[in-house]
């Protein structure tokens, strides 16, 4: 199949917009100009002024604010009840760039112990603005979505294996292509989501749903929406586990000091994309 040209792009930009990231993030005070920021990249500072709005949609002066400690904590102060306003808008309606249909299955020991079995997922790794991207999917939905550094990376294969161990996964990329389109298509579209773990997790899994692009919550504060307050640290686990990054935006969730904490898909991406979503939310309103 052919992949969409402007999503290749995006994830072969998104190798040099990483590194320009942690640059800025390591001299900020020290204010670099472009050229020295393109530097860092391998880029003379007008082919990474194209790159970086084409990635981002602002120049790198604006993008910089939205990866400072100041910006995540007013972020958190201005999503402080997002959770609760959230749960009356369901997965669905505006400012959502996906309808969300979900397919809980809450999993016992017994069934954890099966590993999947008879369960066919397919797979494919596919371009996205945050690199190269795996997508599992059942019959009932999406059930796996993860990163790569390139796109023929065994790494994020052999995690999804680890979680569904007696699970057959078929590599079929023409049928996830399809998938990665929608996913990372700017006008969205209709998604179903094949969610398994525990009653606990599934509840944290279904709150993360519930921060909307834009917004960030700390891991007190979704514990506290959970009615689990002192509990944040098993929320934090579960937020961990989550198999379908991005969708299930775990990302949103940092630290109540505003540091953002790590990623398990690396800690200069999530900070990609908090700053993606946050520069992509504001042009948008």
């Amino acid at each position: 199949m052919i992949e969409n040209i402007e999503l290749t792009e995006q994830s072969r930009d998104y190798a040099r917009i990483e590194r320009a990231i942690s640059f800025l993030e390591e001299n900020y005070l020290d204010q670099p100009e472009l050229e020295t920021v393109a530097a860092a990249a391998g880029l003379s500072a007008a082919h990474f002024q194209r790159m970086f709005k084409r990635w981002a949609g602002i120049s790198p002066k604006r993008f910089v604010q939205y990866l400072t400690l100041d910006h995540a904590r007013q972020r958190l102060a201005d999503s402080a009840s997002v959770l609760d306003t959230t749960y009356d808008a369901g997965l669905s309606g505006p400012g959502r760039l996906h309808d969300l249909f979900v397919t809980y299955e809450a999993m016992t020991p017994g069934d954890y112990k099966q590993g999947g079995s008879g369960v066919e997922i397919v797979y494919g790794i596919h371009p996205s603005p945050f690199g190269p991207c795996f997508i599992g999917q059942t019959e009932r939905g999406v059930c796996a979505l993860g990163f790569a550094e390139d796109d023929v990376s065994p790494e994020p294969l052999q995690d999804f294996q680890r979680r569904w161990q007696n699970a057959i996964f078929i590599h079929d990329k023409a049928r996830t292509g399809a998938t990665a389109a929608l996913i990372f298509s700017p006008s969205g579209g209709r998604l179903e989501l094949d969610l398994r773990g525990t009653n606990f997790q599934l509840k944290v899994w279904e709150a993360l749903l519930r921060i909307p692009p834009g917004a960030v919550v700390s891991y007190g504060g979704l514990a506290d929406a959970l009615d689990k307050s002192g509990a944040a640290r098993a929320v934090g686990s579960a937020v961990a586990a989550n198999p379908v990054s991005y969708l299930i935006p775990c990302h949103r969730v940092i630290r109540k000091s505003g540091h953002f904490h790590n990623y398990y898909w690396g800690p200069e991406r999530k900070r990609a994309m908090l700053a993606w979503e946050a520069a992509h939310f504001a042009l948008a309103s």
